[in-house]
């Protein structure tokens, strides 16, 4: 892994900048504490990026017809949709270079996901959307991974967001900074097992898609995979396909593996796909096999090492 960290933008106020409309934070001693030893954060707060004091009076989403707009909760004639909306495009150009966005849950400029919705006369509507603003750089860059920091907590979901990171970076550094075909394959053949832990089926399209049989261009070929590669790496991988997987690492070791370790490992991928240990005893003895038998294709699969061991993502899944 390249020590250099990597760029995200996230969320000011997670960083405890005093950002909010009520003059406070919410700052995220895990963004904080641990996840920067490894990301190069660029704070970003739409709404004082429109000029919004801090505090300020609260904002939410809006049903206004057939549209969604953020107006003030006390003043509907204050509509912040469109300039937000600017602002989102204008950040665009500043940020990207970046590999991932964390952001604030419940805001109407900046949540993810499950962002309530009101009726103009107050009431809920019934229904939820996206924040204005995250939601414009998300249909600009659907390729870019973007989690709430919320679900960071959930194990699976932050093991899952920082793997995707973790490969964007890589994909940028290895193929969009010499683009080749070469570079592509290779790329491929590093990332075919962490694939397959996320999809069977999107390993083997993008398996066809890398042989390239419909004569795409360089451009359309690596922009195709790009998208079809951090989609499939959105899917959260489980205990039976990580198993599946295991299981065709175990294929290429077993001729170098001795009965009593092939047994010992097989023991172990049972115990994990049964929930008696997480993933990291199985990948921890298959690497430990690497390091006394040696075996070039498995020890360069990025699915042994997706990120940093130090952010300790397997001790939970």
């Amino acid at each position: 892994m390249d020590m250099k960290k990597i760029p995200i933008a996230i969320s000011s106020c997670l960083l405890g900048n005093k950002v909010r409309f009520d003059g406070g934070h919410k700052q995220s001693k895990y963004c904080l504490n641990t996840l920067s030893d490894w990301f190069e954060y660029q704070p970003i707060c739409p709404e004082m990026g429109i000029g919004m004091p801090a505090p300020r009076p609260p904002i939410h989403l809006m049903e206004k017809g057939d549209q969604i707009r953020v107006v003030q909760v006390d003043d509907h004639s204050e509509d912040m949709t469109d300039e937000l909306k600017a602002f989102a495009h204008e950040k665009l150009s500043e940020i990207d270079q970046i590999s991932g966005y964390i952001v604030i849950r419940n805001s109407p400029s900046c949540g993810m996901e499950r962002v309530k919705v009101y009726h103009e006369n107050g009431n809920p509507a019934g229904k939820s959307d996206r924040g204005i603003y995250i939601n414009e750089i998300m249909k600009a860059r659907p390729e870019l991974p973007v989690e709430e920091e919320g679900r960071l907590q959930d194990a699976k979901l932050r093991e899952n967001f920082i793997t995707r990171v973790f490969a964007y970076e890589d994909f940028k550094k290895s193929v969009r900074s010499a683009p080749s075909v070469d570079a592509l394959v290779k790329f491929h053949s590093r990332y075919k097992y962490l694939v397959m832990a996320h999809s069977y089926d999107d390993y083997k399209t993008l398996g066809r898609l890398v042989a390239n049989n419909d004569g795409n261009s360089l451009t359309l070929l690596i922009n195709k995979y790009e998208q079809a590669l951090m989609s499939t790496l959105k899917k959260l991988a489980n205990a039976k396909s990580h198993s599946n997987v295991l299981y065709h690492i175990l294929g290429y070791l077993k001729e170098d593996l001795n009965p009593t370790a092939k047994q010992e490992l097989i023991h172990v991928i049972e115990q994990y796909r049964t929930g008696i240990v997480t993933l990291i005893a199985p990948i921890t003895l298959i690497n430990h096999y690497i390091k006394q038998y040696g075996n070039e294709y498995i020890a360069q699969q990025a699915y042994l090492n997706p990120h940093p061991v130090e952010l300790g993502l397997r001790n939970y899944i």
